[in-house]
């Protein structure tokens, strides 16, 4: 039930000046992801600002997304909550809507135990017949999913993968060690797609590919493809760029890149706010030493 290889780019959700959703935009950057080798597109995942959508909304996002790929690569609907029954609400939505698969994250602010993930993320499993990858980033959530229970997890069919955001490569090894070879491992930031599938990741979940979508994908298909000094010198590349695209809390830098380079102006719904001058100038900088302006 694997969903994909290669580059997924958490896709940004645009907005208008009065904060509604920019759906002209939308279709531009679906396109322009999918013209340029894309591999998946996650929708309504953290980049796509889900947490301020309304639910109507964020469903509508969701069609809009599936309606508009119209098959030409996977669509992976983010579905988390940190409440277990509404999330099952969400992922059952999404698979009537008709996604590829989910992508859910751990339970947040109320969090819970390394048992009480067990339990959620069984639930949710069976709510549906979807593929679903599991997703760990504790900085977002202050919850950290333990190797023991990703492996726990992997157990369960319709539990396929793990975009995994923890930033401590020694976890994600392990976790590698213990899990199925079938069990799929993404990597969750972009600095580390080349050491993760170094020790047998399939690919990466990603930011940076909603501005370089092909190279983030030709990070992964030359390793592949057995260049690996071609696909470590496109990761190290991107170092500058990707330290930028973090400097302030995403998706603000993310959505700042997309205006520059001409996919409409980038709105926020609070408490995210427009992105810090000076800020602006450290990205336009790396943008420009990369060469996107």
């Amino acid at each position: 039930m694997s969903i994909f290889t290669g580059s997924g780019v958490a896709i940004v959700t645009p907005f208008k000046e009065d904060k509604t959703v920019d759906f002209e935009v939308f279709e531009k950057l679906i396109n322009f992801q999918i013209e340029n080798g894309t591999d998946a597109i996650i929708v309504c995942g953290t980049t796509g600002e889900p947490s301020t959508l309304t639910e109507e909304e964020r469903f509508e996002v969701i069609k809009f997304c599936v309606e508009k790929v119209a098959k030409r690569v996977p669509v992976i609907a983010g579905a988390g909550s940190n409440d277990t029954m509404h999330s099952v609400k969400i992922c059952k939505k999404c698979e009537e809507i008709g996604v590829d698969g989910l992508l859910i994250v751990t339970p947040y602010y109320n969090k819970t135990t390394q048992k009480g993930i067990i339990n959620h993320y069984k639930i949710l499993a069976q709510s549906v017949s979807l593929p679903i990858i599991l997703y760990n980033v504790p900085s977002r959530t202050g919850l950290n999913m333990l190797p023991k229970t990703v492996l726990e997890l992997s157990k369960i069919d319709n539990i396929v993968g793990i975009k995994e955001a923890s930033g401590n490569i020694s976890q994600i090894v392990e976790i590698a060690s213990i899990c199925p070879k079938d069990f799929y491992i993404y990597s969750g930031n972009d600095n580390q797609i080349l050491p993760i599938l170094s020790i047998g990741g399939k690919g990466v979940i990603s930011v940076m590919a909603n501005i370089i979508p092909k190279d983030t994908h030709n990070i992964i298909d030359t390793f592949f493809n057995g260049d690996l000094e071609k696909s470590k010198d496109l990761q190290l590349s991107t170092v500058e760029l990707n330290n930028a695209l973090f400097c302030e809390v995403s998706p603000i830098p993310i959505k700042t890149a997309l205006e520059i380079i001409g996919y409409g102006k980038a709105y926020f719904r609070e408490p995210l706010i427009e992105m810090e001058q000076e800020d602006i100038i450290v990205l336009k900088n790396a943008m420009k030493n990369y060469g996107l302006i």
